[in-house]
């Protein structure tokens, strides 16, 4: 069993009350020219977009002479280590990038400045999964990026041999095609599988849960409680064990960080998805093999309860620090980057808007278009609470479901496990 990390709230929390304690009443508007902007992005803008940072940046110094834009970018894994190393210090970016997962935490604890929605574009129109994250006692701190959403990627090649008719658009036709994926080409290939789904994957198996109407955890009062052995998530776990268990074959001791390089070896008919892995399935840098290209299409994955399996809508928002000295500046670069034609600059690059009204420019006979649909669908989030992140350190919901694939407990016994592990730190500020 992993080390639970339980005392990174904590640590958390003491450090944004001794640097809100250190900030006096000049550390507000920040409306003065001159000077610097520093901004904190992940490193997915400067490899996918990068000329939407630069026209953004060139469109703030035109309206604001003299105010130079200093963009950083950050890697995931070490982006809040830093940030919250600097959240103790004086000199803080004035504009950061944040998983929609992460903001409760930082939230709560007062490290992000109030924004206020009516000033940015398309508000009202948001994705509840982005907007929500930055919401808390009816004000909003950070403004919603843009989102992912999972489909299922198949080897269209693969379905013609066997002679699927295209993609599925119900359940009963997925299980019609992985039958027949695993009949035409489990016998010669005993790595083949028609449906590769790795043990610890937690992002697509909540989906089933979800799709049955189970939740990870449930809001009562004013506290969370996990909910994952509820009769409706234990259905909706139970089905992706019969999925794994008839049309899987592979290490379930593993996640899916490494699916675009596997599903490039050739032994994988379909995977459940981001868009991007489609491509880099068929690129030698990602694992994959360039033989592939164009072979890999995509589909919005229909779940067993007759509708769109809801996927896992994972996106970013960008939030001003309660520390910055610069907190309008900072909010008029948020908004000339998320506004709607920064939002099109994005669907150009094949990633999902921040807002419903936009989802319908995207291609529908793209690459993108299934991931639109399924993102239309609401999709769903991990829980607004304060102590999700210690849920995600702990690696609570890998754990119980590698333990489930494998057979080592029941369903059940798992979940009530995993519950108990999960309300021990869903809590904790």
């Amino acid at each position: 069993m992993a080390m639970r990390v339980s005392s990174r709230p904590v640590v958390l929390a003491l450090l944004l009350s001794l640097a809100v304690a250190g900030c006096g009443s000049g550390s507000g508007g920040g409306s003065a020219s001159g000077g610097k902007l520093t901004v904190w992005l992940a490193v997915d803008a400067q490899e996918s977009w990068p000329q939407l940072v630069q026209s953004t940046n060139d469109r703030f110094t035109k309206a604001h002479p003299g105010v130079q834009v200093e963009v950083q970018y950050q890697q995931w894994t070490t982006k809040n280590q830093k940030l919250d190393a600097v959240l103790a210090g004086k000199n803080v970016p004035d504009v950061v990038e944040m998983g929609n997962s992460e903001t409760t935490n930082y939230i709560v604890n007062g490290a992000f400045a109030p924004l206020d929605p009516a000033r940015f574009d398309q508000s009202d129109a948001w994705l509840p999964a982005l907007a929500d994250a930055c919401r808390n006692d009816g004000k909003t701190y950070c403004v919603p990026y843009y989102v992912g959403a999972r489909v299922g990627v198949y080897r269209t090649d693969l379905f013609t041999r066997a002679g699927v008719p295209g993609a599925p658009k119900t359940y009963p036709e997925l299980i019609s095609a992985f039958d027949r994926l695993k009949n035409t080409f489990g016998p010669e290939d005993p790595n083949f599988s028609a449906f590769y789904m790795p043990g610890r994957y937690w992002y697509a198996v909540m989906a089933f849960v979800k799709d049955a109407g189970g939740e990870i955890a449930v809001k009562d009062g004013s506290r969370w409680k996990s909910s994952l052995s509820s009769p409706a998530s234990v259905a909706g776990l139970t089905e992706w064990k019969r999925l794994i268990d008839n049309y899987y074959v592979g290490d379930r001791a593993k996640d899916n960080g490494d699916q675009p390089g596997v599903a490039g070896q050739g032994h994988v008919a379909v995977f459940y998805g981001n868009t991007w892995e489609a491509g880099a399935a068929a690129d030698e840098r990602s694992g994959g093999d360039a033989k592939l290209k164009d072979k890999f299409a995509t589909f919005p994955f229909p779940g067993p309860s007759g509708k769109l399996l809801p996927p896992f809508l994972g996106g970013s928002t960008l939030a001003v620090p309660a520390k910055s000295s610069r907190k309008d500046l900072a909010a008029d670069w948020i908004k000339m980057f998320t506004d709607r034609e920064s939002q099109k600059a994005l669907i150009a690059a094949n990633t999902l808007p921040n807002n419903t009204t936009q989802l319908a420019e995207v291609a529908a006979g793209g690459i993108n278009g299934p991931s639109a649909r399924a993102a239309a669908t609401g999709g769903w989030m991990t829980p607004f609470a304060p102590g999700w992140t210690s849920v995600e350190k702990s690696n609570i919901l890998p754990e119980m479901l590698e333990r489930i694939a494998n057979g080592k407990v029941s369903v059940q016994d798992a979940t009530r496990d995993a519950d108990k592990r999960i309300d021990e730190v869903i809590n904790e500020r």
